[in-house]
């Protein structure tokens, strides 16, 4: 028995445990948002959709039209049930075939349920972890570092693949299923993002098919089901005209692995937080539908119920609309790359659907400790760079590759001169310039390098 006293705290789960630590990565976002000036500091890092992308007259036009139709949208305002709204559910199955989504057809989505998140894609993808049994998760690395987080919290072990050009190569997978020798018994399912972030690489129509061939082979040899889980956040944002539209993997699946994870943050606003499932009927689908009760009963339905509205109305041109705007930014930032950095790089990709480019340099280390992001966050010491105490000079944040890959895989040497930058939060002006500080910063790490040498 405790003595009177100080109490200890509160058993938490192993999940718990995990979580009570803030990942390297949200710890630095938060560093920098504590005293991020507007109009000043430049974030290349964050993840927002383009403000000049978001409907915000026509989401209030939505909601006021929705009120005066009572006979369709019943009680918006009230809760919904768990497996999403009808009229959210029916329109997003309009928008995919009369837009020629991943060339889907009427007859594909007859045979597979969609299902609403609680709270967009991200809270599907935690549904996944929470229902299905811990395991061996396999993904391309680069990886979805924010999806791989929370899987590893969850007991998973992930195991990434370094991708190519082209994305996740099938015969690495294959190979790497190989390896794993009766370990192979633990994989639970194949995580794979269609246009990756942080790389933005489209994975193409050959590639997705081959993976679910692979899947197909894997469920034969272990006597059950491997799911693939297709992260398509990004698929509804290949902006590049000249680049063919791959088709969804549903077109190849024969023994029903292959769901779908979608979004329509990028297409409409992400504090609707709707998200979605595509998938096979069956326990899978059932147990999300139940974890979306539990956390929640539904998303909220006003919020589903204005999403279907502006689907119906405006889908195909806020598919143009926001295929302009950041089209227009990937060239933009392209040039502003070219210009400023291009000296210093080794690889870029991105630019062509997404909104980042993924850089890597030749010599210059992008970490937190790196001499390249103390000079943008302004803590290299030197007045001359850093400004005054009181009013330093702009400060640039970026994601660094040292958390955009698996810590213990074959590419953490060269994720330390890695990094990801999104053009769609800022300003042109303020992206460009925020490139060129890049291109200062680096010509002072290699400067500095060869001083100390």
């Amino acid at each position: 028995m405790n003595m009177p006293g100080k109490l200890s705290e509160v058993p938490l789960s192993a999940y718990g445990q995990a979580s009570s630590v803030l990942s390297p990565v949200g710890r630095m976002m938060a560093q920098f948002a504590a005293d991020f000036r507007d109009g000043i500091d430049i974030n290349l890092g964050v993840g927002y959709v383009s403000e000049e992308a978001i409907p915000y007259e026509e989401v209030a036009e939505a909601f006021a039209a929705i009120r005066q139709d009572p006979r369709r949208y019943r009680v918006p305002l009230n809760y919904g049930g768990p497996a999403g709204s009808p009229n959210l559910i029916a329109s997003i199955r309009r928008f995919l075939v009369e837009n020629r989504i991943g060339d889907l057809t009427p007859e594909i989505l007859a045979d597979r349920q969609i299902i609403i998140g609680p709270s967009g894609a991200s809270s599907i993808l935690e549904g996944l972890a929470e229902v299905i049994a811990p395991g061996i998760v396999i993904t391309t690395d680069p990886r979805y570092y924010i999806y791989c987080e929370v899987l590893e919290r969850h007991g998973f072990q992930v195991v990434a693949i370094p991708e190519d050009s082209s994305g996740l190569n099938p015969h690495l997978l294959a190979e790497t299923i190989e390896g794993l020798g009766s370990r192979a018994e633990e994989i639970r399912f194949f995580y794979v993002v269609t246009v990756n972030n942080p790389t933005c690489r489209i994975l193409p129509s050959d590639r997705r098919q081959a993976i679910v061939a692979c899947a197909e082979r894997l469920s034969h040899q272990l006597g059950r089901k491997v799911p693939v889980v297709f992260d398509a956040a990004y698929e509804f944002l290949i902006h590049d005209p000249d680049l063919p539209r791959p088709k969804s993997p549903f077109h190849y699946d024969h023994l029903g692995l292959v769901y779908e994870v979608g979004t329509l943050s990028k297409i409409v606003a992400p504090a609707l937080r709707i998200g979605f499932m595509i998938g096979p009927r069956g326990p899978l689908m059932d147990a999300l539908v139940q974890h979306t009760c539990d956390v929640g009963f539904s998303a909220p339905l006003f919020c589903q119920e204005i999403a279907s509205y502006l689907l119906d109305r405006e889908g195909p041109e806020r598919l143009k609309e926001v295929h302009t705007v950041y089209r227009e930014r990937a060239l933009i930032t392209r040039a502003a790359i070219e210009k400023y950095l291009a000296w210093a790089l080794e690889d870029l990709s991105g630019g062509q659907a997404g909104f980042y480019f993924y850089l890597t340099f030749r010599e210059v280390e992008t970490t937190e400790d790196s001499l390249f992001f103390r000079y943008l966050t302004r803590t290299t010491g030197d007045p001359e760079i850093d400004g005054p105490s009181e009013c330093r000079h702009p400060r640039v944040i970026y994601l660094p590759g040292q958390f955009c890959v698996d810590p213990n895989g074959t590419l953490r040497e060269i994720g330390r001169r890695q990094l990801r930058i999104s053009y769609a939060y800022e300003e042109i002006s303020r992206i460009e310039q925020g490139i060129a500080l890049m291109g200062e910063a680096a010509r002072y790490s290699l400067s500095r390098a060869v001083a100390k040498a």
